[in-house]
This record gives C-alpha cells, sequence and structure tokens, in this order.
C-alpha cells in the first residue's frame, strides 16, 4: 500500500464550491474525501489552507513539453495531431501517449485526414484502438464538405468527438489579422471575422445530420458564439473552447508587428473580445485551453506576416484564469470545469474531478501568489508569449500525477 494523505486543504472538487478537508489517496486514486482516517504508515503533505484541485487537462496543445505542463499544473496533455508526422497511423499513436511518461498522461487525437490534407478519411478506429481519444482537423478546416461529413459519420458510432478548427480557407487564406482598423493601418493580410461563423454553421449542420460530437477548440467572435449557441438550442451535441490570450487581447497587441501576438485564429476586435468574456459568463464556451504552441526564434523573429502563429501557453494558462474567478465572471467551480472536468468529458477521459474513485491527480495551488511573466524565465521549450511583462498571481505549489508527486 502506498498511502497519501493530503490535510488542512481547501477542496476544489470541479464539482461544487471550495470546503475545508482532507484527502487520502492510495495506489493512483482517491480513497477518501473531508474527514478521512490516516493510516499510520501515510505520507503526509501538508497543504496549509492552499487550494487543493483537479489537475488541469489541456484540450490542444501542438507540442509535448513537460517542464511548462509541471509549472502550470497540466496533467494531462490532449496532444493535436499536428506533428512532424501527422498522426494519421496507429504506430505514431502509441508513440505519443507515451511520450509524457512518467510525469504527464499524454492523450493524443488521431488525424481526421491523411496527412492532415483534407482530402482523405484516415482510419481512426484503429487509432482508437491504440490509444487515440478524439479525431482533429488539426490546425485548419476541412474544405470539401463531402469529406468532413465523412468524417464525422465515421467518428460518430465510434463514441469519438471531432476537434475541429473553426475558419473558412477560402477566407482566411493567406490572412495573418482580423480585418478591421489595426490590419489595415499595420497593412497586413486580413480575413473578416465572419470566416469562423461560416465554418461554425457548416460544420454542426453536418454533425447534426451525422449524430456526431463536434468540438470547436477555438471560437473567437461574437457570430461564432451566437452559432454556437443556437447549435445548442438546437440539441446539436456541440462544444468549444477559447485560450486566454482571446479573453484578455484584442488586435490592438499587434500594433507594434511584436510576432508573439501572431495566433491562430488571429487576436479580433475589442466587440469580439467582450462577447467572449460574455460566452465565459453565460456558459456557452466549455473549455479553457492553452493552445500550447512553444516557437523558437527562427520561427518568431520574422516579419509579421512571414511568423509562425502560435503561443507558449501552458504555465501561464492557470495564472491568466484565475483573473476570471478575481473578476466576478465565474466560481472556482466553474473555472475548473473549464480547466478539467469539461475537457475529460468531450475525451472521453474518466478524470477531472476530484472525487472518490477518481485518478489521484490533483494540483495545490496558491491563487493570490503574485509573478510575473517573463519570456525569459518560462519553464517551456520557447517563451513565444503574447504577455510579457504582465504581473499575474496564482502559483502550482505541488502537483500529484497517478497519486506520485512530480517535481
Amino acid at each position: 500500500m502506498s498511502f497519501r494523505a493530503i490535510i488542512n486543504a481547501e477542496i476544489v472538487s470541479g464539482l461544487s464550491a471550495p470546503y475545508r478537508g482532507d484527502i487520502l489517496v492510495n495506489e493512483g486514486t482517491v480513497q477518501q474525501i473531508g474527514a478521512i482516517d490516516i493510516p499510520a504508515d501515510a505520507e503526509i503533505l501538508d497543504a496549509k489552507g492552499k487550494l487543493v484541485a483537479p489537475g488541469i487537462i489541456d484540450l490542444g496543445v501542438f507540442a509535448i513539453d513537460k517542464p511548462a505542463f509541471r509549472a502550470g499544473g497540466i496533467t494531462r496533455a490532449a496532444l493535436m495531431p499536428d506533428q512532424s508526422l501527422p498522426l494519421d497511423d496507429p504506430g505514431l499513436i502509441q508513440r505519443a501517449a507515451a511520450s509524457g511518461k512518467p510525469e504527464i498522461w499524454v492523450h493524443p487525437m488521431a488525424a481526421a485526414t491523411r496527412g492532415l490534407k483534407g482530402l482523405e478519411i484516415a482510419e481512426f478506429a484503429l487509432m482508437q484502438m491504440d490509444g487515440a481519444v478524439a479525431v482533429s482537423t488539426g490546425r485548419g478546416w476541412i474544405a470539401d464538405s463531402g469529406v468532413m461529413q465523412r468524417v464525422l459519420a465515421y467518428a460518430a458510432p465510434l463514441g469519438l468527438t471531432v476537434i475541429a478548427h473553426a475558419e473558412d480557407d477560402g477566407l482566411t487564406r493567406g490572412a495573418v489579422a482580423t480585418a478591421g482598423e489595426t490590419a489595415t493601418r499595420l497593412g497586413l493580410p486580413h480575413a473578416p471575422a465572419i470566416a469562423e461563423a461560416m465554418a461554425i454553421s457548416r460544420d454542426v449542420y453536418l454533425a447534426e445530420l451525422t449524430g456526431a460530437s463536434i468540438h470547436f477548440r477555438q471560437v473567437t467572435t461574437a457570430a461564432g458564439f451566437a452559432a454556437i449557441r443556437a447549435a445548442k438550442a438546437r440539441g446539436v451535441k456541440v462544444s468549444c473552447g477559447i485560450t486566454p490570450a482571446h479573453l484578455n487581447l484584442s488586435d490592438i497587441a499587434m500594433s507594434d508587428f511584436r510576432t508573439f501576438a501572431h495566433l491562430s485564429p488571429p487576436l479580433r476586435d475589442e466587440s469580439d473580445r467582450q462577447a467572449a468574456l460574455e460566452a465565459i459568463a453565460d456558459g456557452t464556451i466549455d473549455v479553457l485551453c492553452s493552445g500550447h504552441d512553444p516557437r523558437g526564434p527562427e520561427d518568431k523573429r520574422l516579419p509579421f506576416a512571414d511568423a509562425a502563429p502560435g503561443m507558449a501557453g501552458a504555465e501561464t494558462l492557470l495564472a491568466l484564469s484565475l483573473g476570471l474567478v478575481r473578476d466576478d465572471l465565474i466560481d472556482y467551480a466553474r473555472l475548473f470545469a473549464l480547466l478539467a472536468a469539461n475537457p475529460a468529458t468531450i475525451l472521453g477521459i474518466d478524470a477531472g474531478v476530484l472525487a472518490v474513485g477518481m485518478p489521484a491527480d490533483l494540483i495545490i495551488l496558491d491563487p493570490g501568489a503574485p509573478w510575473k511573466i517573463d519570456t525569459a524565465r518560462l519553464a517551456a521549450r520557447a517563451g513565444n508569449t503574447p504577455f510579457d511583462g504582465l504581473p499575474v498571481q496564482g502559483k502550482v505549489l505541488h502537483m500529484m500525477k497517478g497519486g506520485q508527486l512530480i517535481s
């Protein structure tokens, strides 16, 4: 037996408001919560009144970056299929699933089409047998509606959610910014924000037709949220996510051609950012994700239009998300639903809540611990964050994966 007891904890289950109690863990599973009987040989960890919450399940990372995940409290990472070799083969899925051991659970997503080219559907039923937890279109949109219909029809009876990118490529091809005053002033290739809602609208109708579950990894515009709300009201099995970047920044952040603010989808105007905050508050958004995509100088020290999109978001996800609680938009229960419980449900993973019988994937955090985001000091393999220099609050003190403390 390998008992661990976490005492003096402020417990955030992901299901209810925080409450004071203790937690007993044994053989990788939560055994007791609340008033517990501590075995004489148990290893005791004193939380000293800090929050103990489910480990974050980051839905849609582009790289396995264990130091960044540990710093950010991410115990499970759902890996996008956009790798040097796209994850369109069972052997590649197996290799990806093993890549986080022993510190992190990695849950690979199968490429929806061979080579992520959007032309021929991949054999994701075979990939599911080797550990794929979802099907993804990757960074791009499948332009051929017939192909997308077949992807959804194939995924539905397998119980696999399709993770989709929401931009109509016919409008966004070659664009690096959202059409508007900022893009015009900077002379950047741009596309209308409505490209997002157009992509969502087609795909939700196809999901409705096939009975499949679809999740849009990032929705960032007022029109996009309206399309999601309408689909949910019709009973479509649809969900959506967003990163802190699109909740905290508008396209003004690109004003000095800062390539760290070159993201996919691109930053939107202020009215869309406000719509995103409303969508968090009213429950339209189901997931907070990091969009973790570390990019080195060779990708970012280029003219804005030539730089690669993406940000290193894993270790800032929690601190930036805690700001939503301090601003009274959501409470702790909703926060960890967005960060853990909902991603687990979408991916079909038995995790994401702190409850008896669930895996002991936990974090102990101090939500008030101050620090400053510094690109030079991030644990990520590259520090390409648009939040460089921003003071934040919230630090992970300890992380437990499968009952084992991860240093």
